[in-house]
């Protein structure tokens, strides 16, 4: 028989799912502990809050996404291809398994009210990494211009994860990589 996984790992990957799946509001915290087959007690004590546990849940994947942008960076072959890596990491991630619909982050933060603290440190989080990274990342290819052309580059990473929605889907990471390239030829 193999063991089952952890508690905590057991309610991280139930909400993961369902949050991706159904939004964090419309999933109640029963339906999280049914699925990761825990009692309330053993929900409360990891994470305190069903708050707690989106944050947790945030938290993880931002990290899974930082290692799976960096381990793209590190595998591209110059300073262009280290600036547009995010779009193969984009992809790599997607295939990973991770569920998601588009971007959990920007999902959170639309899905959330306007004062929701956890959705607000979330996408506060996402969008530092994206855009230091962009903006040291460009630095090679813009020089001064690199701050510039990161924003840029964050709204065509933002739009590509939002033309997931889309139908046409398959394309979406194609067409944002081609944007962005077309977008730093032009610098």
């Amino acid at each position: 028989m193999t063991p089952r996984s952890g508690a905590r790992e057991r309610l991280l990957g139930a909400a993961e799912t369902l949050f991706a799946d159904q939004g964090v509001a419309a999933t109640p915290v029963d339906q999280v502990l049914a699925r990761a087959g825990v009692a309330p007690a053993t929900l409360y004590a990891h994470f305190g809050s069903k708050a707690g546990l989106q944050a947790a849940v945030l938290d993880a994947r931002l990290a899974r996404w930082d290692a799976a942008w960096a381990a793209a960076v590190d595998a591209a072959p110059d300073d262009r291809g280290r600036l547009l890596a995010v779009f193969d990491a984009l992809d790599t991630f997607a295939r990973g398994g991770a569920p998601s619909r588009w971007c959990t982050f920007l999902a959170t933060a639309a899905g959330a009210p306007a004062d929701d603290a956890t959705a607000a440190a979330a996408i506060a989080a996402d969008t530092e990494l994206l855009r230091s990274r962009l903006t040291e990342l460009a630095g090679p290819v813009a020089g001064d211009g690199a701050a510039e052309l990161a924003e840029h580059l964050l709204v065509v990473v933002s739009g590509t994860l939002a033309m997931r929605l889309r139908p046409g889907a398959d394309s979406a990471v194609a067409r944002g990589r081609a944007t962005a390239e077309a977008l730093v030829s032009s610098v």
